[in-house]
């Protein structure tokens, strides 16, 4: 990645230069067996669309407080990507009454209504279905982010000194993001376009989000995020990490 990154969403345009073809995010869950791979370009899409919509649909701002009550999973980095592109703050389980706009999954939506301000469901299907019937007050992200634009381009730049991450209590810069990220790459043994990272971490810690995708994004890796792999037998987890060229693994 370019030493001149500062924010993660210049990191994900580095990426995007560099080899838009090469697998970023690959996602398990092993409760359903669901599979999916992105590309770098994929990948940016569903964040330019998720930019798109967060900027536009969803008036958020830089600065503006967004609580994400979403597991590890593949969407979720979508989102993190998103708000670091637009300059919101995402937080973390954030509390949704504080927050002025709120992202939840099907088992947080009661926690998700305290927010006063704008609320989006995510279905969590696989290959990013949605709901059935959309939940009462909120708008299916499955629903709304198809048709938004595939490039986004922010209002205002993001500043990479300001608060751009919450997670278990800790708020981050864009900046603080990248450098620990960076820190934590190189002590999980990524080293460049060939490191690919397996995370059975959650993304309620910071360890988990440098493993589950920024730590492999600022090395120009790629991250096999797996969602329960603990229903996972120890025999098909080594076949899984030989399967998907896993170099360096952050299991607990």
């Amino acid at each position: 990645m370019n030493a001149t990154d500062r924010t993660p969403a210049d990191l994900l345009r580095s990426a995007l230069t560099a080899d838009p073809a090469r697998p970023l995010v690959t996602f398990y869950d092993d409760a359903t067996g669901e599979r999916v791979e992105l590309s770098v370009a994929t990948f940016a899409n569903w964040v330019a669309k998720t930019a798109n919509l967060l900027q536009g649909d969803l008036a958020a701002e830089p600065g503006d407080r967004v609580a994400l009550l979403l597991p590890a999973h593949w969407q979720t980095a979508v989102w993190l990507l998103a708000c670091a592109s637009v300059g919101a703050v995402a937080d973390i389980g954030g509390d949704a009454g504080a927050a002025d706009v709120v992202v939840s999954g099907p088992e947080t939506l009661d926690a998700a209504r305290a927010c006063s301000g704008e609320r989006v469901a995510l279905a969590l299907r696989p290959l990013g279905g949605r709901f059935p019937r959309t939940p009462d007050g909120f708008a299916d992200y499955a629903v709304e982010v198809p048709s938004q634009g595939d490039r986004f381009q922010p209002y205002a730049p993001v500043d990479p000194e300001e608060p751009a991450l919450i997670v278990a209590g800790a708020e981050l810069t864009g900046a603080e993001v990248v450098e620990r990220a960076r820190a934590d790459a190189a002590e999980l043994g990524l080293t460049g376009p060939d490191s690919r990272l397996l995370s059975g971490l959650s993304y309620d810690t910071w360890e988990g989000l440098s493993a589950g995708l920024y730590a492999p994004l600022a090395t120009g890796g790629s991250v096999v995020l797996c969602r329960n792999l603990g229903q996972l037998g120890e025999d098909a987890l080594a076949k899984r990490i030989e399967s998907e060229r896993v170099s360096a693994t952050a299991l607990r």
